[in-house]
């Protein structure tokens, strides 16, 4: 973070905010006195710090104060979402204002030890998300800091505070099975990125960071049973190339011997089913603890004669089984009706580790996970790298530093790395076009990011300073960045439209010939109509009554439309339907909603042909709508391929070999049991947005999209041969 940006300074609707290094007058008796409540600065406002903003309102005589995050729209979102008072934008002006007690460090792992160094030389608790950080060096630079000034230092290791895992630690030290004598983990989960191909993550940076991002879970439960890793022997399996030269080994078994115990460990990421167990072997039975189910099943003998003790012994297991399997049943159903608290667990494994750091504080006692624990595991990870994947394990460079773009660029593409945006370079660079890369993340990228005539450079469609830089003295500006992410709608809504009128000021400001901007049909009603619907058709007017993502679409396609009449704008919107093909998951959520990837919900009976459209095709009409001599406001992208659900899933479940299948529903009932859930949660005094038959009827896409208009204007020829198609929509995503 830049020490350079001024602090920013937010006002909450229940809160009056002083200058810096004024003092707050006391407060009125009450029940708990102010000083005793200890203040929380979040250190990052990304996914996570929402997560632990929730877990804070958890725990008796804490509060979130401050957020410290360089992007005004992500620190603005936050700090309203959690009534936070004090908002900065680099930790110097944090700890220059005083306005905390501790900080939770939330930010990349890359950034965990200058900040987390600054935090402790300042006397303040630390707790920092795993991994503690990038290597040895920078976990021994924490430790370090931490003795010096002899503030505390803990890693959030939430792993260990996993319900299961917790009743299993206690159920092993209780020795009720006798002494453990051998463990094994198999950790076998899905992995988005991995999956789909974005490599733009820290973890693709070295083969070591992907164990330092996924690993140090089941790692970190194994050192807590077994104690410090001693001796690693590790096999690798394929590597999967992420570009030439650069690899990743999604696949690793270990053999380690620990302090106490010998241990055996599967490591396994981007697979189809998640399975996550840890089995310790004892004297006189064995625990198994799922994580993925929450579960914790015991294999033990009884009084009886063998034949009759392995009848009583399974009646035995499956009742717990089954005891323990409606139990979370039952607390999901709480936590959804608003009658329980949260009770996933992944939350509740949050809501301990971070409660077990502050209540170490208020003992003063030091944390279970502290900087030698997490140390430990970071430790594992690179020694479980050194001896399966030594020859590649060394840390790469990011492809590109952060630097201003060319001024000679012909085309300035925001948002250009991800799955769409990496298609459209390619497109580009076959035309020899001169271009400037904008993204949040320039790391692990693949081959085209490499030609002399791209420029890539880091920056966030909510900062205007770095969106300005990026558009200045380039003729045609290309937004693939859509700025949202998670968080309630209003969030949502805020940075996708906050972050494309960003853009659409910047380039009005630097005279840009054209911006394309690339956004979805999803803005508009895609509902049964007897009218077609064509590049001309306006963005859905009752977009209050759809969800999240297509609510704040109508929105931003509203806004740039009015920006082009107002103020005349040279905007032309690109709204593609179903975007498939090589760099994406083909389970998308166009088909219908998943809870896991063999069955698809459908949003209908899933009959009507959907508009599927290649990611070859996109960029092509990117292309052309940078090349046309004119353009209308918006154009529809779907191609001439249309299979049904039903047809698309079958084809996928046949050339996969897999058993998917396509659950067909009717609408108007889908909406009705979104309404008693919806009614329950009222009744319990939760808040939430009311369930739309709008939405879920648009969502089935009966509508038929009319792209006459984009082959006519731009001579845009979607693939129309159907093997070509299915080889391109389908055939890629083998294993």
């Amino acid at each position: 973070m830049s020490s350079s940006v001024t602090v920013r300074r937010f006002i909450s609707p229940s809160r009056t905010l002083l200058p810096i290094g004024a003092r707050r007058a006391a407060p009125k008796a009450t029940s708990q006195s102010r000083s005793a409540v200890r203040r929380v600065a979040i250190i990052g406002a990304g996914f996570i710090s929402n997560t632990h903003a929730e877990a804070l309102r958890r725990l008796p005589n804490v509060e979130v104060n401050a957020v410290v995050e360089p992007v005004a729209v992500a620190a603005r979102a936050f700090a309203q979402r959690w009534a936070v008072a004090w908002v900065f934008s680099t930790v110097e002006e944090l700890i220059s204002a005083g306005e905390f007690d501790c900080a939770h460090v939330l930010v990349p792992p890359a950034c965990h030890v200058d900040i987390g160094v600054q935090l402790l030389e300042a006397g303040k608790p630390v707790l920092v998300e795993k991994p503690m950080a990038a290597d040895i060096v920078g976990c021994n630079a924490l430790i370090a800091a931490s003795q010096k000034s002899g503030a505390v230092l803990a890693v959030n290791q939430n792993q260990v505070y996993h319900p299961a895992f917790q009743r299993l630690l206690a159920a092993v030290h209780a020795r009720t099975l006798g002494p453990p004598r051998f463990i094994s983990s198999i950790y076998q989960v899905p992995l988005r990125q991995l999956s789909a191909g974005q490599f733009g993550h820290w973890m693709f940076e070295a083969p070591v960071n992907l164990l330092l991002e996924q690993a140090v879970h089941p790692l970190s439960q194994l050192v807590m049973l077994a104690g410090p890793i001693e001796t690693v022997r590790a096999q690798p399996g394929l590597p999967r190339e992420l570009r030439p030269g650069r690899f990743v080994y999604p696949a690793i078994d270990a053999v380690m011997t620990c302090r106490d115990l010998p241990c055996q460990f599967h490591f396994a990421v981007g697979q189809a089913f998640p399975f996550w167990q840890v089995t310790v072997v004892c004297e006189d039975g064995v625990f198994v603890a799922d994580m993925v189910a929450n579960r914790l099943m015991t294999h033990a003998r009884t009084r009886w004669s063998e034949p009759l003790d392995m009848a009583v012994s399974g009646t035995g297991i499956a009742a717990r089984l089954a005891r323990e399997s409606w139990g979370n049943v039952c607390r999901y159903v709480g936590s959804v009706t608003g009658l329980g608290p949260r009770s996933d667990p992944f939350f509740r494994g949050m809501v301990n580790g971070i409660g077990a750091f502050h209540k170490a504080l208020d003992a003063g006692n030091a944390p279970q996970t502290d900087g030698r624990f997490a140390r430990d595991i970071v430790d594992a990870c690179y020694r479980i790298a050194d001896d399966a994947i030594s020859s590649t394990a060394q840390r790469l460079p990011a492809i590109a530093a952060i630097r201003r773009p060319d001024a000679n660029s012909d085309v300035c593409i925001i948002g250009g790395t991800g799955f769409i945006g990496s298609h459209v370079v390619r497109r580009f660079l076959r035309e020899g076009v001169r271009l400037s890369v904008m993204a949040r993340n320039t790391i692990s990228l693949p081959a085209p990011f490499d030609d002399g005539s791209v420029t890539v450079h880091s920056g966030d469609i909510g900062d205007p300073d770095a969106v300005s830089k990026a558009v200045e003295g380039v003729p045609v500006v290309v937004n693939l960045a859509h700025g949202g992410g998670g968080g309630s709608a209003e969030e949502v809504a805020a940075r996708m439209v906050c972050g494309a009128e960003t853009v659409a000021r910047a380039c009005l400001v630097h005279n840009t010939r054209r911006l394309i901007h690339v956004g979805s049909v999803a803005s508009l009603y895609l509902g049964r109509q007897m009218q077609k619907l064509t590049g001309e058709t306006e963005p859905d007017s009752h977009f209050e009554r759809r969800g999240d993502y297509a609510r704040a679409k109508a929105m931003t396609d509203r806004l740039l439309l009015d920006m082009a009449a107002r103020e005349g704008l040279p905007v032309c919107i690109l709204r593609p339907g179903v975007v498939i093909g090589a760099g994406a998951s083909p389970f998308h959520s166009g088909f219908g909603f998943y809870n896991n990837e063999q069955h698809c919900i459908g949003w209908n009976r899933g009959r009507n042909p959907l508009p599927l459209v290649l990611v070859e095709d996109v960029a092509e009409a990117v292309w052309l709508a940078t090349q046309a001599d004119s353009v209308r406001r918006s154009y529809n992208l779907a191609g001439d391929v249309r299979p049904t659900a039903r047809e698309f899933i079958a084809e996928l479940a046949e050339a996969h070999q897999r058993p998917l299948r396509f659950h067909p529903q009717w609408p108007i009932l889908l909406w009705l049991a979104e309404s008693g859930k919806w009614l329950i949660k009222q009744s319990s005094g939760r808040r939430s947005r009311r369930p739309s038959l709008r939405d879920i009827l648009s969502r089935g896409m009966q509508a038929e999209l009319d792209c006459a208009d984009v082959k006519r204007d731009l001579g845009w020829q979607p693939v129309s041969d159907s093997a070509a198609f299915y080889r391109r929509a389908i055939l890629v995503h083998g294993r």
